[in-house]
C-alpha cells in the first residue's frame, strides 16, 4: 500500500501533465492553464476564443475532480462562470483527444444541452491518482 502522501504528490505531478497534455491538444499554450489542488482538485484552460451569446466575456475549459469537464463563459468575477456544456460519461480523465473533439463539437454547435456529469463522489483521491499515472512522465 502506498503513502498517502505518495498519493498526493502522484495526484499533482500527473494532473498537471494531464492538463498540459489537454492544452496541447486543444491548441492552449501552457501559459494559458492553471492546476490548483485543495479541498477540491481544479484545472483552467483559457481558451483563445468569445462566445457568440457573450462576445465580451472569454471561453474557458475547466475541469474537477467532482464533475470532469466543461466549456464555460467567464464572466464578472463574482459571478460563477456560464457552463455552456459538460463532457459527459463516467469518466473524469478522458484523453486529451477526446477533449478537443468536445471542446471542436461544442464551438461548431455539434454538442448541444449539458450532458449530466458522473456522479459528484465519483473518484476518490487515491483512485484518481492512479488514473493519473499514465501522465507521470519522469521526475523533475
Amino acid at each position: 500500500m502506498e503513502h498517502p502522501e505518495t498519493d498526493a504528490r502522484t495526484l499533482e505531478r500527473g494532473l498537471g501533465e494531464y492538463v498540459r497534455a489537454v492544452a496541447a491538444a486543444v491548441g492552449v499554450p501552457d501559459e494559458s492553464t492553471t492546476v490548483e489542488i485543495s479541498d477540491t482538485a481544479t484545472a483552467y484552460l483559457g481558451l483563445p476564443r468569445r462566445w457568440p451569446d457573450r462576445p465580451d466575456h472569454d471561453v474557458m475549459l475547466v475541469w474537477s475532480e467532482r464533475r470532469g469537464w466543461s466549456l464555460a463563459v467567464e464572466t464578472d468575477p463574482a459571478d460563477a462562470p456560464v457552463v455552456i456544456a459538460r463532457h459527459g460519461g463516467d469518466d473524469l480523465v478522458p484523453p486529451p483527444g477526446a477533449v478537443a473533439r468536445f471542446v471542436a463539437d461544442t464551438v461548431a454547435g455539434r454538442h448541444t444541452g449539458q450532458e449530466s456529469p458522473g456522479p459528484a463522489t465519483a473518484a476518490t483521491r487515491r483512485s484518481l491518482a492512479e488514473r493519473l499515472k499514465p501522465y507521470v512522465h519522469h521526475p523533475r
